[in-house]
């Protein structure tokens, strides 16, 4: 299934929802979603959003936070994701690979991702009417596993794929693994979770079993009505990033295989998987999610920020470790 979203941004259907840009907070072994309290965590992550970031977050980080790298100037969140590595092909070496911007974001974002709060699917207004609960203070989930090591189960993972970017507005087909071969314009990642809650739990034991996700294919596609169990339609939460691979090409000799892996290593791409940790200030993503005739802005609700404020927004290096020249070993990995 290709990607659409690029195209969609450049039309004006009658959905209501939120796409915009956060420069990148910081990249470092924290995780306290996954693995609260460890200084550091098991592997490196990039982070984007609010300075409340830490290695242990409890209650409402919008309370907390007193700046963010978000355009929306009220989204105290944070979104994290495993990072990109080029492993190379002859010495066994790492390298971090550099996060560049998307498409059509604000001017002067730095790296980071685009995030995407939709109230439904983008090819009919079948649910218009349907409520869109915003997600509570302290809510946080996880989509995606490190331990998928099999093409089967990744593609049970709907909305976790790749592109192989030939532009920023070419992204070809969707695919369950990292490209096989070098792209053009970088690799594209892209998360989506579920959109189906419990009403109950802020949290579960496994991060997931809280939310449900009724969409059986793609990403962007016709999601059906929540079920009995996790009745309470939440926002379609999704992280788009785009890993700069092209400086690596000249090091990836013609025929082998992929040489990029995540942060964790694991097997191919099949472990993609990203947090997210509920930050907004206030009732301010309730109010856009009540909105009905706008999209892929503040809804007329949200407040923004230039850019050159978001990109002052910094956190404190709790690790201290080297995590982008060449490494002989990736970061909590040896």
């Amino acid at each position: 299934m290709k990607s659409f979203s690029v195209a969609l941004a450049l039309i004006a259907p009658v959905q209501a929802g939120l796409r915009f840009g956060c420069s990148s907070l910081t990249t470092q072994r924290l995780d306290p979603v996954v693995e609260p309290g460890n200084i550091p965590s098991s592997h490196v992550h990039h982070i984007i959003g609010g300075n409340a970031f830490n290695a242990t977050m409890t209650g409402d980080v919008g309370e907390r936070a007193t700046c963010t790298t978000c355009e929306m100037s009220e989204d105290f969140s944070n979104y994290w994701t495993a990072v990109l590595y080029f492993k190379h092909p002859i010495n066994g070496s790492y390298h971090r690979v550099p996060v560049i911007n998307n498409a059509a974001l604000a001017t002067g974002t730095t790296g980071g991702m685009t995030i995407y709060y939709t109230q439904h699917d983008f090819y009919s207004d079948n649910l218009k009417n349907q409520p869109i609960t915003a997600f509570p203070p302290g809510f946080r989930m996880t989509v995606g596993d490190p331990t998928t090591n099999t093409h089967e189960e990744a593609k049970a993972h709907v909305g976790l794929r790749y592109n192989c970017l030939n532009t920023l507005l070419d992204r070809g087909p969707e695919l369950v693994d990292l490209p096989d071969r070098p792209c053009p314009a970088g690799i594209f990642a892209i998360h989506h979770f579920p959109a189906c809650w419990d009403g109950k739990n802020l949290d579960s034991p496994d991060h997931q079993s809280h939310m449900f996700n009724t969409i059986k294919y793609d990403g962007f596609m016709n999601a059906p009505p929540c079920p009995a169990s996790h009745p309470v339609r939440m926002p379609q939460l999704a992280y788009e990033t785009v890993w700069d691979t092209t400086k690596f090409h000249s090091m990836w000799p013609a025929g082998t295989p992929n040489p990029f892996v995540w942060s964790f290593e694991g097997t191919r791409g099949y472990g993609t998987h990203a947090d997210y940790l509920f930050g907004w200030e206030g009732d301010s993503l309730q109010r856009a999610m009540n909105k009905s005739e706008c999209f892929y802005d503040g809804c007329g609700s949200i407040k923004k920020q230039p850019m050159s404020i978001a990109n002052k927004c910094t956190v404190e290096d709790l690790v201290g470790e080297d995590t982008v020249g060449w490494l002989t070993s990736l970061p909590g990995q040896a």
